[in-house]
């Protein structure tokens, strides 16, 4: 079992690596590619609320009558990233993190029509991969949220954690610092938006990554079946991201620009 958890942390790592460098980023030249980007990369930022808040299900106490946590440390750990995600102190006040993305869309004119008419429908009970059809959502941004969804859905809490840091909170960081170093963009043209990089870069890497790695030693106690299913978890959620990074990098190189 250590040598099949040693080798998953290998790929692991070799995939990591590929993900944080990958084209895509030094494919943004321009703001209209930026646009693009952003109108791609929305649903992302949306589905990422809906692996916090089934780790938060399962790791605090959300029902009526309320009973104590089984992990305190763990409901802590969840507990610290919701506040943050769900509340943080923008220059615009407290938001989320997704409402100061939207934010930052506007800002540069970039479409938020079709995320909008996704969460209206899911508003009105519509189901992720219903709404995402009827909003006109293309087929590797249907796929990676499918991807994400499902996990939420049928995933095991450890599988959960497993995404939620190696495919989210471990990568972000240095995805959006290739992002940074590698466009040609002003940041003083786009406030929001650096605004927005430059505090996940700060809370991911410096506060919600530290807290998503010590939540999977606190759900899995270091159990090698379940260090395992946590490795392949993150394994599945970078693939996935590989492939929607792969197709949005095709779009830009087709683009008008």
């Amino acid at each position: 079992m250590t040598t099949t958890i040693e080798s998953l942390q290998l790929t692991l790592k070799e995939k990591h690596n590929l993900l944080t460098n990958h084209a895509v980023f030094s494919a943004i030249r321009n703001q209209d590619d930026l646009r693009l980007f952003m109108e791609w990369h929305v649903f992302a930022v949306w589905d990422f609320m809906s692996l916090v808040k089934r780790l938060q299900m399962d790791l605090t106490t959300t029902s009526i009558p309320w009973y104590p946590p089984a992990n305190p440390n763990a409901a802590r750990l969840i507990n610290e990233i919701v506040l943050g995600e769900e509340s943080d102190i923008t220059p615009k006040g407290a938001m989320t993190h997704f409402d100061l993305y939207l934010s930052a869309m506007k800002e540069i004119g970039a479409s938020t029509r079709q995320i909008n008419q996704f969460l209206n429908m899911i508003r009105k009970g519509d189901a992720v991969a219903t709404a995402l059809k009827r909003a006109e959502a293309l087929a590797p941004i249907q796929r990676f949220v499918s991807a994400t969804i499902s996990t939420c859905q049928d995933g095991l809490t450890h599988q959960v954690v497993g995404s939620f840091f190696y495919g989210r909170e471990n990568v972000i960081p240095e995805m959006f610092q290739a992002l940074l170093k590698s466009w040609s963009i002003a940041p003083e043209t786009v406030p929001e938006l650096n605004f927005y990089l430059e505090r996940h870069i700060e809370v991911d890497s410096g506060d919600h990554g530290p807290a998503a790695q010590r939540m999977i030693e606190e759900i899995t106690g270091n159990d090698p079946l379940q260090m395992r299913e946590v490795l392949e978890a993150g394994i599945q959620a970078i693939d996935e991201r590989h492939r929607l990074w792969d197709s949005l990098l095709a779009a830009l190189q087709h683009s008008p620009s």
